[in-house]
């Protein structure tokens, strides 16, 4: 369960992601981005936010998967984003998710369990606020994850790589919105292939591959 606090953040989200975009190797500099929605993982220590953006510039659509924290972490300074101001939290250190051990153990866990989006709850109110992202892991694993690293993600032409010791992360950067990658994507427990997280937004024909796992 994610808390969304009504705050003001200086400099916005968008903001900061724009400013990042420009400098990865996978963005086709064409045009302003644009937000398209998003959705979060669960820290269960509850100290970090881990929440993924899905943007549209010049035509083409990116995911972007920030983490969120109260202080620096260690060693991550190259993939520090960028601070912002939160009206409730205070400073807030925003990384390069793909190099946040908190995010790789979120998203490994979704993936091989067949987990979804975290339920987001604005702060004071009871009833869930409906994700803009949807997304839904392929794995059917019921038990303990297998032992997880943490090494410096490496970015390509679409994709970021992530060694997490066990497996390989693969992360798309630049997201294919035309391709159908399950015949149906409520029968997720069914894939077509390989393990993977799928994810699909409104106005979206088919889910999208967000990330899968590869072999070490």
């Amino acid at each position: 369960m994610a808390i969304i606090h009504k705050a003001t953040l200086s400099p916005s989200k968008l903001e900061l992601i724009a400013g990042y975009l420009p400098a990865q190797p996978w963005f086709i500099k064409e045009g302003a981005a644009e937000l398209v929605g998003a959705y979060r993982f669960d820290d269960p220590a509850g100290e970090v936010g881990l929440e993924t953006h899905v943007v549209t510039s010049g035509g083409h659509f990116y995911q972007v998967p920030l983490s969120y924290r109260g202080y620096e972490l260690a060693g991550a300074g190259d993939w520090l984003i960028g601070t912002m101001d939160h009206s409730v939290l205070g400073k807030r250190w925003v990384y390069d998710a793909c190099a946040d051990p908190v995010y790789i153990k979120a998203l490994a866990a979704a993936i091989l369990t067949g987990q979804g989006e975290a339920e987001q709850y604005v702060d004071g109110e009871t009833e869930p606020r409906p994700s803009t992202v949807t997304v839904k892991g392929t794995g059917t694993l019921d038990g303990d994850l297998p032992p997880l690293s943490a090494s410096a993600p490496v970015s390509g032409q679409d994709v970021t790589i992530i060694d997490a010791g066990t497996f390989r992360l693969k992360v798309a950067r630049v997201l294919d919105a035309t391709a159908d990658v399950t015949a149906n994507f409520a029968a997720a427990s069914e894939p077509q292939g390989e393990l993977a997280l799928n994810g699909r937004w409104a106005g979206l024909d088919n889910p999208v591959e967000l990330a899968s796992i590869l072999p070490a």
